[in-house]
C-alpha cells in the first residue's frame, strides 16, 4: 500500500531515473505519534527492483558521465537540487514531525535544513584542488581523489529527512552513484528528496531509492557492487552492516548509538547545568543519538541536583507534534513499550523512578521525561533513547571519568561546571568524539567541528570535510624518485 500521491506521504521507489510504487508491504503500519491514526504500511521493494537498481547504480559508475563530469557543472546540478528542497521544505516538515514526533517548530528547521547540505558540498568541490602537484617540473606527481563507486546510504527514522540529504549530498559531490534506503519507520522525507533530485535531471542510474526492512538492507549491503556503506542507526544493526559489507571491504562509515555519559562537577551551578541537561534530554523528544544518558552529579549536591532536574523537566509542556510545544510524542507504539520496558527493569534492580509532573496528552505515544536514581551503575550501560537519565552520585571524580571511558561506547559527553579550565580538563580526560562544556546543543561548536566515533559508536566520523574524504579514495600517480637506494 501506498498513500495517495495528493498527500505528503508517498513512498516511492526510484529507479533509472523512474518513479515505481513499492511492490509490497511490510504488514506494519506507521502511525501519527500525536493521535495513533493509521498513515500508511511500511512499504517493501521487490527483489526485481533492488536488483535494477544496483545494476544501475554500478552501470552508471562504469560509464563515468556522473564522475567525469566538470566540477562546476556537477556543483550546479547540486545547487539546483537545493532550490527544489527549499520549495518542498514544507511538506519535509510535514511528514518529519510525524515521523518522529516533533514539535511543529523542530519539524519546521528540519525541513529547511534539507538544501544547505548541497549548497555546502557544491561550494567544497569547487575548492578542492583535483589532482594536488606533488612533484617536481621534471617529475610530475600527482594526488587524486576519486568516487569510489556504488554506494548505499541508509539513515535512521529519528532524522530521516536531514541525515538523508547530508549523506546523499556529499556522496555525490564525490562523484558516487547512491542507493538510498529509508528507514522503513520513517519513508516520507526520503521520497520529497528523490523528487527534488529527479526534477534537476541527472544521468540515468547516478541515484535509486528502495524501502524495505532487513532484507532489503542487507540485499544491498552485501553486494559486491557496493563500494561504499554510510550507516546511522542502531549499534546491532551496525554490526550487521559491517558484516555485510566486510566480505567485499567496502569502505564504511557507522555512526551508532551510545550511553552518553554526563559529568556534574562539585563546582557547577546547579541550577543552570540541571536546566541544560534538562534541554538536552528532551531534544528531539529524547530521540537522538548525542543525547545526554548517564549522569555522575558531585555527591554534596546530588539531591539538589536531581531535584532542580525534575523542577526544569516539569516546567516543559508536552503536546502533539503538530503545534509548539516543547516535547511532542515518542515516534511509535514500540518506542514507547520498550523505553518503559528498560525503565521498569532498572527499577527492579533497585532504581527509582521520577517522573517529570506535567499533564500527558491523552492518545499517542506520550511519555513525560524521567529521571531514575538509585540504580546500580553497572546496570546502566545501554542506551535508552528517550528522555530518561539515570543520575548517579560521584565521590571520586577520577573513579567516574574512569567508568565513563570504560564504557563500551563513545559518541558524545558532557560536562558542567564554573571552572571551566578544571571542566576543560575533564572533557580532554573522556575518550568521546564529542565533549561539551556547560551545554548540550544539538550544533557543532565550530564550522570546523570534527569527531571520531570511539569504540562501539561506530567506524569513522564526522564533520563536512572528512565526509566529503570518505565518499573519496585516494591515489597517488607519478613518476618514482631516481637513485633512491631501496
Amino acid at each position: 500500500m501506498t498513500s495517495p500521491a495528493s498527500t505528503p506521504f508517498r513512498q516511492r521507489d526510484y529507479v533509472a531515473g523512474e518513479f515505481v510504487d513499492p511492490a509490497g508491504d511490510l504488514g506494519v503500519w506507521l502511525c501519527d505519534p500525536s493521535t495513533g491514526e493509521r498513515i500508511a504500511l511500511q512499504a517493501a521493494s521487490s527483489p526485481e527492483v533492488v536488483e535494477r537498481v544496483l545494476a544501475e547504480a554500478d552501470a552508471a559508475h562504469v560509464r563515468g558521465d556522473w564522475a567525469a563530469m566538470p566540477v562546476e557543472e556537477r556543483a550546479a546540478l547540486l545547487e539546483r537540487i537545493a532550490d527544489a528542497l527549499d520549495e518542498r521544505a514544507g511538506d519535509v516538515a510535514i511528514v518529519e514531525g510525524a515521523s518522529a514526533g516533533l514539535p511543529a517548530p523542530i519539524a519546521a528547521a528540519f525541513g529547511g535544513s534539507l538544501a544547505g547540505n548541497f549548497r555546502d558540498v557544491a561550494a567544497m568541490i569547487r575548492e578542492q584542488v583535483n589532482p594536488e602537484q606533488l612533484g617536481e617540473p621534471d617529475r610530475p606527481v600527482e594526488l587524486w581523489r576519486f568516487p569510489w563507486g556504488p554506494t548505499a546510504i541508509l539513515v535512521p527514522w529519528n532524522a530521516a529527512g536531514a541525515m538523508a540529504a547530508k549523506k546523499t549530498a556529499y556522496a555525490l559531490g564525490a562523484g558516487n552513484t547512491v542507493i538510498l534506503k529509508p528507514p522503513e519507520w520513517a519513508p516520507f522525507a526520503c521520497t520529497h528528496l528523490a523528487e527534488a533530485i529527479d526534477s534537476v535531471g541527472l544521468p540515468r542510474g547516478v541515484f535509486g531509492m528502495v524501502h524495505g526492512g532487513a532484507a532489503v538492507g542487507r540485499a544491498i549491503t552485501e553486494d559486491a557492487r557496493i563500494r561504499a556503506i554510510s550507516f546511522t542507526g542502531s549499534v546491532e544493526t551496525g554490526r550487521a552492516v559491517a558484516r555485510a559489507g566486510a566480505g567485499n571491504f567496502a569502505a564504511l562509515q557507522l555512526e551508532l548509538g551510545g550511553n552518553n555519559p554526563v559529568l556534574v562537577r562539585a563546582d557547577a551551578d546547579v541550577a543552570a547545568a540541571a536546566a541544560s541537561l534538562a534541554a538536552g534530554m528532551v531534544k528531539l523528544n529524547g530521540q537522538w543519538c548525542e543525547g545526554p544518558g548517564k549522569v555522575w552529579v558531585a555527591a554534596d549536591v546530588h539531591d539538589e541536583f536531581v531535584a532542580a532536574l525534575l523542577d526544569a523537566l516539569s516546567s516543559f509542556t508536552l503536546g502533539p507534534h503538530t503545534e509548539a510545544v516543547d516535547i511532542g510524542p515518542l515516534a511509535h507504539e514500540s518506542r514507547r513499550v520498550d523505553l518503559q520496558a528498560q525503565v521498569d527493569r532498572l527499577v527492579s534492580r533497585g532504581g527509582k523512578e521520577l517522573v517529570a509532573s506535567q499533564p500527558v496528552p491523552a492518545g499517542g505515544w506520550f511519555w513525560a521525561p524521567r529521571v531514575v536514581v538509585g540504580a546500580p551503575e553497572a546496570e546502566c550501560v545501554e542506551e535508552m533513547f528517550g528522555p530518561v537519565v539515570t543520575v548517579h552520585p560521584m565521590a571520586d571524580e577520577a573513579a567516574a571519568i574512569a567508568a565513563a571511558n570504560a564504557s563500551p561506547y563513545g559518541l558524545a559527553a558532557y560536562v558542567f561546571g564554573t571552572d571551566i579550565e578544571g571542566a576543560m580538563a575533564v572533557g580532554r580526560a573522556l575518550r568521546f568524539g564529542e565533549v561539551k562544556v556547560n551545554g548540550t546543543s544539538l550544533l557543532d561548536m565550530s564550522e570546523r567541528s570534527a569527531q571520531s566515533f570511539w569504540r562501539c559508536s561506530g567506524l569513522g566520523g564526522h564533520g563536512n570535510r572528512d565526509l566529503l574524504a570518505f565518499f573519496q579514495g585516494v591515489q597517488i600517480v607519478g613518476m618514482d624518485r631516481p637513485g633512491v637506494p631501496i
